[in-house]
């Protein structure tokens, strides 16, 4: 649920169940997978963030970067906050890389690493990663997937730790 906009189970329940349905929509039919989501936006109030999120992830999921990136800034602007917000963050970052603007993908989602930790911290660094490698800073990049894959190796979490903080701290 978005903590800035009221919505009901109902509508959510209806989402989720678009969403899982998604690839049931080859290439073909991306644009009726987009009108399922558009409708289901439409059911909210004029100028929902909520509504600007979920066409976002629409265009995005259907490989339209460039049309994602507007409805993810509005949704932002708008007040999305909280889990969705935080969403919205990372895919705007990749959107943003993906026609070409990483530098403001990095910019977005570089405050994210000290934000609340929660499930979505790897994603944060795994799309930082890509958009520092887009910028040409493969060991920046390689460093935050080290240190978001080694808590979850069964050995050598802490050599991969300190790998992770050479490749950008040799003296460190």
């Amino acid at each position: 649920m978005c903590e800035s906009v009221p919505v009901n189970e109902d509508w959510e329940k209806r989402v989720d169940a678009a969403w899982a349905s998604f690839d049931e929509y080859p290439e073909e039919r991306a644009a009726e997978f987009r009108a399922v989501i558009d409708a289901l936006a439409a059911e909210l109030p004029d100028g929902s963030p909520l509504g600007a999120f979920e066409r976002a992830c629409a265009w995005d999921s259907t490989g339209h970067s460039d049309k994602a990136a507007p409805l993810y800034r509005e949704a932002l602007a708008g007040g999305l906050s909280g889990y969705k917000g935080r969403r919205a963050k990372i895919q705007l970052s990749s959107s943003l890389r993906n026609i070409g603007q990483a530098e403001e993908g990095v910019k977005l989602l570089t405050p994210e690493l000290d934000g609340p930790s929660d499930e979505l911290d790897d994603a944060v660094r795994a799309t930082l990663a890509l958009c520092l490698s887009s910028l040409g800073r493969d060991r920046e990049g390689l460093s935050l997937v080290l240190g978001a894959l080694a808590p979850h190796l069964p050995r050598y979490q802490r050599s991969m730790a300190n790998y992770a903080r050479a490749l950008v701290d040799p003296e460190g």
